[in-house]
Formats: C-alpha cells, sequence, structure tokens
C-alpha cells in the first residue's frame, strides 16, 4: 500500500517538474494590466464556447496570509469535448486539466500571460492516441491568449 501512495505522490508531481524542466511554459506579453487582461481572456474563452471553472487571484492569496507579491491570477477553464478524450486515454491527465492560464505582473512590470502546451501535458502523461485533440486545444489556446494580449 505504501508503494502504491509513494506511486502516486511520484506521478502527481512528476508532470509539473518535467514541465518545468523542459521551459516549455509559452508566454505572451500583454499591454495592458493584469485585471484588463484577465477580464479579455474569460471573455475570449466564453466566445469559444469553454467553461470557466475557476479563478485564483494568488496576491488576494498571499495577502490574506500576510504576505505581498505582484498580480497574478490562474484562470481554469475547460471543454470537456477537448478534456475528456485525454482522460479516456490516460485518466491521469485530470491532474492536469482542466487547462489553466496565468497572468502575472513580473519583477519589471511587464504583465505576462503563460501556460503549458498541451503537447507537454500529452508527453507527460504517455498519450500518444490523441494527436488531433491536442492540436485542437493548442490552436484554442494561442488564440484565446492572443485575444487577451491583442491592443
Amino acid at each position: 500500500m505504501r508503494r502504491l501512495a509513494l506511486a502516486a505522490c511520484l506521478l502527481a508531481f512528476s508532470a509539473p517538474a518535467a514541465f518545468a524542466q523542459s521551459g516549455a511554459v509559452v508566454t505572451k506579453t500583454s499591454p495592458h494590466d493584469v485585471a484588463t487582461t484577465v477580464s479579455r481572456l474569460e471573455a475570449a474563452i466564453i466566445k469559444r464556447g469553454a467553461t470557466i471553472v475557476a479563478k485564483v487571484d494568488h496576491a488576494a492569496g498571499a495577502k490574506k496570509a500576510g504576505l505581498e507579491m505582484k498580480p497574478a491570477t490562474a484562470v481554469i477553464f475547460g471543454n470537456p469535448k477537448l478534456g475528456t478524450p485525454l482522460m479516456q486515454s490516460n485518466p491521469t491527465a485530470g491532474l492536469d486539466l482542466p487547462m489553466r492560464v496565468l497572468v502575472w505582473q513580473d519583477t519589471s512590470g511587464a504583465v505576462m500571460v503563460g501556460y503549458w502546451p498541451p503537447t507537454k501535458l500529452g508527453e507527460a502523461h504517455g498519450i500518444k492516441d490523441r494527436e488531433q485533440v491536442l492540436k485542437t486545444m493548442t490552436g484554442a489556446l494561442d488564440a484565446i491568449t492572443n485575444e487577451a494580449v491583442a491592443k
């Protein structure tokens, strides 16, 4: 039983660690402030028929803990028509779904938008039979984030 628990923990943390080591985060600079970029991102998501599941204001959480940080908000969203096939191929994809886009202000004051590319999600979970789904997700994330950062 302990081996199973250890294996589950390693699996849960291996995908994000693999992403971080590969430097694969897609980032874009926004000409807008964080709040405006988040609003534009949410509108682009809804416009494409996806569902916003949650919005996490990391700076607000830090403030409640008596800490300070620059603005950073994660928007969590998905479309079951795309996510479900990935989880059918490998249920562990559910660790990284629904998708997330982070909007943050970096140390220089620039507003950034970033996300893990769906191809990395496929690699991390060994999904080799859903290339078209991953391609569709990649195009959708690119379009959504481009709209959020457009002038």
